[in-house]
């Protein structure tokens, strides 16, 4: 680096070289607004905030009208009342949208109005960029990684004071059971907590030895300011697995829920609030993917995009992701899994496995088990054991009543995509073992539906329902179901039911799938990485994968004056 001559006095650095590691202390100020290397400087309560404005265009938001938003009292459908944000959560406060524009929020299983919550603009999201640059240089990023920790620690310790609250936020936004949703704010807390445990080494690089009098080593370095898109299906979960590893790695965030389901996603800015977090770090605005999402995707300051929903959006995200500043791009896309059952597999252990694989979340899991596999051996059996199970076991209905496995569909539209499909299915000529009927006159829900005997070329097969509707196939030979379970453009999980350990890793060695469960499914823990082949996308969630996708590898060699 050159310096200005009068800044030249004020560089230390301090080497030594041992097991060929070569090792440069410096801090990052500024002088006369210009960045230098120095020793100097203090954090202030370990972290220290610059005054110096970055933006690239400072008049990009002059104009902006800073107007605070009311919280809405909301009584859950379990008689709980609390208090929701409904403003942008930007710079650290809940604010309107610049045109003041709203987004109703309803619970889809009563078809009733939540609440409404404002919905950004581009200029909305101009001011959150902004934010997060400010938040990001230099103090967040260059501060010592355990503050970043202690910050997600303390946001998991407040989620668990509140995972009952959380967990009936989600039911009542998204639809599904109260047991699920509780299930999904354990593995979010599960999984900040864990990303607070990697602050201090998830950057940490390696030393090269290559033996021709220089030294070399590695570091990771933060990305900056990454632009995430979350879907409906799991709100938390996916903000918890976005956010947390994002931050881990110092980076700072511009989030957008699903229109569909905001609350949570406000609810947990207020967590963020609460936890003290810096201004910036973490800007969360909802509104439609064309205006907020593409504003956030095509933004020349955002250096990284992760995004979680269908395959067609995800491809028009990399195209576009690409097109702007050539952005990091992560991707969780649409699936087709299948779950192969051998003539061994336990029962009842594997009907709990096939309906835990496809109607959990009433099928809305983009790793659903969604075409079923069954060997020749067992297969009129199977039938019959898996419809009466779901006859006289599997109850739907609202999501607060304990007896009730399935809640309901997100919405009007999805509920209509998915009850076309069901009439799509028979129109081909599958055959209906059980459901394919709505459940009830109010509310979106829908029976679970089995087709059987079907043909692998038939649309219930080959494409994304994302519904509570699975199809049953019948194979000889192991060779035969493999061939058939990769006939697919996605490639996001797959599960395996069998006693025998040989064939099972030797099928799930030949499965192109990034998931394989084998005598179980849908199962997730925060140190197991998430994510797909084909068309179901790229990166890695969860695990050290995911910390991967949120750092840059810079390489330093130096040569020996020797």
């Amino acid at each position: 680096m050159i310096l200005p001559k009068n800044a030249r006095n004020l560089v230390r650095t301090s080497t030594s070289l041992k097991s060929s590691t070569f090792f440069i202390t410096a801090k990052f100020s500024f002088i006369n607004n210009k960045r230098l290397l120095s020793t100097t400087g203090n954090l202030k309560n370990n972290l220290h905030y610059s005054k110096q404005k970055y933006p690239a265009n400072p008049d990009s938001t002059k104009n902006y009208i800073i107007e605070k938003a009311d919280e809405a009292i909301i009584t859950l459908p379990n008689g709980v009342t609390y208090n929701q944000p409904t403003g942008l959560f930007i710079n650290g406060e809940f604010i309107k949208s610049q045109d003041s524009s709203k987004i109703k929020v309803e619970n889809p299983s009563t078809e009733e109005q939540i609440c409404e919550v404002f919905s950004g603009t581009e200029a909305d999201v101009e001011y959150a960029v902004n934010s997060a640059e400010k938040a990001f240089n230099p103090s967040w990023t260059h501060c010592d990684p355990k503050v970043r920790g202690k910050y997600l620690y303390k946001i998991a310790e407040i989620m668990e004071k509140k995972k009952d609250l959380i967990a009936a936020i989600e039911s009542t936004d998204n639809g599904k059971t109260l047991e699920l949703s509780a299930g999904d704010v354990s593995v979010a807390i599960d999984y900040v907590r864990s990303a607070a445990g990697q602050c201090d080494n998830c950057l940490g690089g390696r030393t090269i030895e290559s033996g021709d009098g220089y030294v070399n080593y590695t570091v990771r370095e933060p990305i900056g300011i990454c632009g995430q898109i979350i879907p409906w299906n799991f709100p938390l979960l996916m903000l918890s697995w976005k956010v947390a590893p994002a931050l881990a790695t110092g980076n700072v965030v511009v989030l957008k829920p699903a229109s569909l389901t905001p609350l949570n996603a406000l609810f947990f800015a207020k967590i963020v609030q609460e936890a003290g977090l810096p201004k910036g770090v973490v800007n969360i605005i909802p509104g439609p993917g064309r205006s907020v999402g593409d504003a956030i995707i095509n933004h020349p300051k955002v250096r990284k995009v992760a995004f979680t929903g269908s395959t067609t959006i995800g491809k028009d995200v990399a195209l576009k992701a690409a097109s702007s500043n050539l952005k990091k791009v992560t991707l969780e896309l649409g699936g087709k899994s299948a779950h192969v059952v051998f003539n061994d597999a336990k029962m009842p252990t594997t009907l709990d496995n096939l309906v835990n694989g496809i109607f959990k979340n009433a099928g809305q899991i983009c790793s659903s088990g969604s075409r079923i596999y069954v060997q020749s051996g067992i297969y009129d059996h199977l039938l019959a054991s898996l419809k009466k199970h779901l006859e006289e076991n599997i109850k739907v209905g609202s999501p607060f009543d304990p007896e009730n496995y399935q809640g309901a569909i997100i919405g009007k539209s999805q509920f209509d995509n998915i009850m076309n499909y069901i009439a799509i299915g028979k129109k081909e000529g599958a055959k209906l073992l059980t459901g394919g009927e709505r459940v009830g006159t109010k509310g979106y829900f829908i029976r679970p539906t089995i087709f059987y005997d079907v043909k692998e070329d038939m649309r219930i097969v080959k494409e994304e329902i994302f519904g509570p509707i699975v199809t049953i196939s019948k194979f000889d030979t192991l060779e035969q179901v493999i061939t058939m379970a990769n006939d697919s453009e996605f490639g996001l999980g797959a599960g395996i039911e069998t006693q025998n350990i040989n064939t099972a890793l030797y099928v799930s060695k030949y499965l192109h799938a990034g998931t394989c469960w084998i005598n179980d499914y849908n199962s997730f823990h925060h140190g197991v990485p998430f994510g797909g082949f084909k068309q179901s996308g790229y990166g890695r969630e969860m695990g050290v994968e995911a910390l991967a996708n949120y750092s840059d590898t810079k390489a330093i060699r130096i040569k020996l004056d020797i």
